[in-house]
């Protein structure tokens, strides 16, 4: 009976990135299954968008769960290697924070770093947040090092990846395919359904060939062609709280050494991104339509590339936003199918990561997939809502006065949600820091101190210390993390030693 139960046979539409991490993934899932299958189809004539090229730590366990070598995974995808995201301007022109992969100071007698800081910045006797971050000075000097552990046993710090997200699916179609994935090139014409259940039971291309399956992934991008157009999904609109709808993006070729951090340079009208490779660098901006026409974009993106543009400029249009379910029927959606959140945090390829980890944990039999889905469409809706939350944050606390556009956004109505974790902060100094989210408390701190919040308390044990000895203390800590960094290899040094890709 389980035998005729289980779901073998998996269909992957749509390649790109999160289609062929799906396959891959599934491909490693089913290494112990000779009766399993998994299909990708995609269409030679459908372009993917591909201009997501920074990620988050997170995608370190993809690649060892898949047990590939970073090193030579990083060389394929001409990566580099990412510290922080550093925001420069959301503050007010001339500000700039960094949002690192690690905590903040060390604890002081007992008591978090951020209450004793807290105190003596408010006394004019701390430095900005990011003086006590080993990632942030590592940032700072252009500097990168594999992180050491700690004396708890974490990591002193964490780190991502940049890389080419074309090479990537290169790389991972190739390595599917040797495990046995079955590549399929073909338009979608039609999603045939069961006239019962209503599901999903095979795919129709344009050559006429049906691909059968007992499960879908629906990777086809911005149009859901499963999740959206088959099976009618409904899409919660979330552009009331994130403005922007356009994009364009824009290669260009290298003239400086490739920073270990992501850059978010805030504009009159949205943002632009800055994404250094090993052979290019990745420029973008994501803008408001309302306030600024297409052709003034296109000149402000153009007036911060570092070398001559590689390609032309590609325009993109969307509405932040997800699917009411990212599950429905036998039809699971990953990626922009399954909805699309602006990729400044990085978390693009996160919540690729995030859908299938959830599928994968509780992999369902035909009897249990109602209520598999069920649940997993509550934890992934709640887990999108947090990182939609986070991404507004950057807007509402921004402190550009005087700009239609961010005072449009300072001025907004937020989600409650959001708003209740603001006056918690405001009022008690208290953060977020549920296990089950995905930004924790040290990046709610470094959001909200980059970008000027002051929180209304710190804890009372503080008093119990001299203002000067604890000064010391943050002066020593300083120095201490400033002289770590100023031992770290360069990151062109450490990419050059490591991962360097072959040049002609």
């Amino acid at each position: 009976m389980m035998g005729e139960d289980r779901l073998q046979n998996v269909v992957v539409l749509g390649g790109g990135t999160a289609g062929w991490m799906a396959a891959a993934l599934l491909a490693h899932f089913f290494r112990h299954n000779p009766q399993a299958r998994v299909t990708l189809v995609e269409s030679p004539e459908i372009g993917t968008v591909g201009v997501g090229e920074a990620t988050v730590p997170q995608i370190l366990d993809f690649i060892r769960r898949l047990g590939l070598d970073e090193a030579e995974f990083v060389r394929a995808t001409h990566g580099t290697y990412k510290l922080a995201i550093r925001f420069d301007g959301w503050a007010g022109e001339g500000s700039s924070f960094y949002h690192p992969f690690a905590d903040f100071g060390v604890p002081i007698a007992g008591t978090e770093f951020r209450h004793h800081w807290a105190r003596l910045r408010g006394a004019g006797q701390a430095g900005p947040l990011d003086d006590y971050c080993l990632a942030s000075r590592l940032a700072d000097r252009g500097a990168f090092a594999v992180p050491a552990r700690a004396d708890g046993g974490g990591l002193s710090f964490n780190y991502a990846l940049h890389f080419d997200a074309g090479l990537v699916a290169a790389f991972l179609r190739r390595w599917a395919v040797e495990r046995g994935v079955h590549h399929i090139e073909g338009r979608l014409v039609e999603a045939r359904r069961d006239p019962e259940s209503g599901d999903v039971t095979a795919l129709v291309l344009d050559q006429g060939q049906a691909i059968p399956g007992d499960l879908f992934i629906d990777c086809s991008g911005f149009r859901s062609l499963l999740l959206g157009e088959a099976l009618q999904v409904p899409f919660d609109d979330w552009s009331h709280w994130l403005p922007c709808d356009r994009a364009i993006a824009l290669p260009c070729e290298s003239r400086l050494p490739p920073a270990p951090f992501t850059r978010s340079l805030a504009q009159e009208a949205g943002w632009q991104w800055r994404i250094p490779l090993q052979h290019r660098v990745g420029n973008g901006h994501v803008y408001c339509s309302q306030h600024i026409s297409d052709d003034r974009a296109l000149a402000q993106l153009e007036a911060q590339l570092e070398g001559p543009a590689m390609a032309e400029p590609r325009h993109l249009r969307f509405t932040a936003g997800m699917r009411r379910q990212v599950w429905s029927h036998n039809v699971f959606a990953l990626g922009l199918a399954s909805g699309f959140l602006e990729p400044l945090e990085s978390t693009s390829i996160y919540l690729v990561q995030k859908g299938l980890s959830g599928l994968l944990a509780q992999f369902p039999t035909r009897a249990t997939m109602a209520a598999q889905r069920g649940r997993t469409n509550l934890e992934q809706r709640a887990h999108w809502k947090h990182i939609r939350d986070f991404i507004i944050l950057h807007y509402a606390l921004n402190g550009r006065v005087g700009e239609p556009f961010w005072d449009a956004c300072r001025t907004m109505p937020l989600p409650d949600s959001l708003a209740e974790r603001i006056i918690d902060y405001r009022e008690a100094g208290r953060l977020p820091d549920d296990p089950r989210d995905f930004f924790r408390a040290s990046s709610w701190l470094a959001l909200l101190s980059g970008l000027g919040e002051v929180p209304g308390w710190y804890h009372p044990n503080v008093a119990d210390h001299a203002g000067a000895e604890l000064a010391a203390e943050l002066t020593r800590m300083h120095e201490a993390m400033e002289s770590a960094a100023a031992k770290a290899p360069a990151h062109a040094e450490f990419i050059a030693r490591h991962c360097a890709i072959d040049r002609p």
